[in-house]
């Protein structure tokens, strides 16, 4: 099968014509790509292989069955027939990998570079409708919980931190426990929002099962959109992520996180405006006389009388 194309509207279209036909393996790989293509343009060989509930193997085969030598070629024609092909070629020209004598300039243009393409594989697979529901919800909420772990947590202080500083009621707790007993007082209308990369973190899936059981709105926000923590969620939003050496894919979800929440708060102060400006003029003012001058003046040290 040296035509990996076809005569059906190139790659998409052999799978759309060809993927139910496929083994029952292949044709799931073939769905998920088709059902987000430039997400899959950007998804490592273990990221399309969750997504599809397969395993690498199998998506090698799939590759090869296409005709291609392998994922890497695959992937590359899939950002070529969406579009991207300039950002394919990036991709292969740097690659992720990062030797312990590399020099920094380079390591430099590896770490933006996966950066980059993960925020810009985050944005094209981004539902704006669902973020605007859950900007609504949150406008209205009487109460909002946010619980993330570890890198993932770091992603959910900031979001607490932006949201409180606009006068929304948001709970951002580190301890499972008081995590869990703070979920168990939603109530419809409520928000509930779970962060983690794997989407397999116990804790934060116990926590927005338990929001979930009392009525509020549960929003994931994860890697593998068919986690279990995605099937706890009325909403799931999928990051992208490019690994580096040194940088696992959990450290590396972090930006696409925070790309997520933040166009989320931009929606929320948004619907919230008069009350948003108000809220950060007064907390500008009350930090304002901790912040030093612009220009600092000079301190030049001036000799003491009588010394030569």
């Amino acid at each position: 099968m040296s035509d990996v194309t076809g005569e059906s509207g190139g790659l998409l279209g052999r799978l759309r014509m060809e993927g139910p036909q496929m083994p029952e393996a292949l044709a799931r790989i073939a769905e998920t790509i088709l059902a987000d293509p430039e997400t899959s343009a950007h998804a490592s060989i273990v990221d399309l292989a969750e997504r599809s509930g397969t395993s690498t193997a199998t998506v090698t085969r799939f590759s090869r069955t296409l005709g291609f030598k392998g994922y890497a070629n695959l992937r590359v024609a899939i950002a070529t027939e969406t579009g991207r092909a300039e950002q394919a070629r990036w991709e292969t020209d740097i690659s992720g990998d990062i030797a312990p004598g590399d020099p920094l300039t380079d390591v430099l243009g590896v770490v933006t570079a996966a950066d980059t393409r993960a925020i810009q594989g985050t944005a094209a697979g981004l539902d704006v409708t669902a973020v605007e529901r859950v900007a609504e919800a949150i406008a209205g909420a009487k109460r909002v919980e946010i619980f993330g772990l570890g890198s993932s947590g770091t992603a959910a202080r900031e979001m607490a931190f932006r949201l409180e500083r606009i006068r929304v009621p948001v709970w951002f707790r580190t301890d499972s426990h008081t995590a869990l007993t703070n979920a168990a007082l939603t109530l419809p209308g409520d928000v509930a929002i779970g962060l983690s990369h794997s989407g397999r973190t116990r804790e934060v899936i116990e926590t927005l099962a338990e929001a979930a059981d009392h009525g509020a709105l549960t929003v994931a926000v994860t890697s593998f959109s068919r986690s279990p923590l995605a099937e706890v969620a009325d909403v799931v939003f999928t990051t992208a992520v490019q690994e580096t050496t040194f940088r696992l894919a959990a450290l590396s979800a972090l930006h696409s996180q925070l790309l997520i929440l933040d166009l989320i708060y931009v929606a929320v102060a948004q619907r919230t405006f008069e009350r948003t400006a108000d809220a950060l003029e007064l907390t500008v003012r009350a930090v304002d006389a901790h912040r030093l001058p612009e220009k600092i003046p000079s301190r030049k040290r001036g000799r003491s009388k009588g010394q030569s």
